[in-house]
């Protein structure tokens, strides 16, 4: 998948989640990806951010180190 691609779907998960309360967005966010990316999309959404993370929202970015250190 571009790059591109999936920013734009990992900032449209979070832009769904600012709804939520405050102390369980990352939370959820980080839920999502788990739950319903594949493991090749998670390992690109890391190297992207591993690479800069242009273009993602702050919530993406706290939901991955989230998700990295529960890994």
């Amino acid at each position: 998948m571009s790059p591109d691609k999936l920013v734009y779907m990992a900032n449209q998960i979070a832009t769904f989640f600012h709804s939520q309360p405050e102390g369980e967005r990352v939370t959820r966010v980080a839920g999502h990806i788990k739950d319903f990316w594949e493991p090749r999309m998670r390992k690109q959404l890391f190297e992207i951010i591993d690479g800069g993370a242009a273009g993602l929202d702050p919530l993406v970015l706290s939901a991955v180190e989230k998700l990295r250190k529960a890994a």
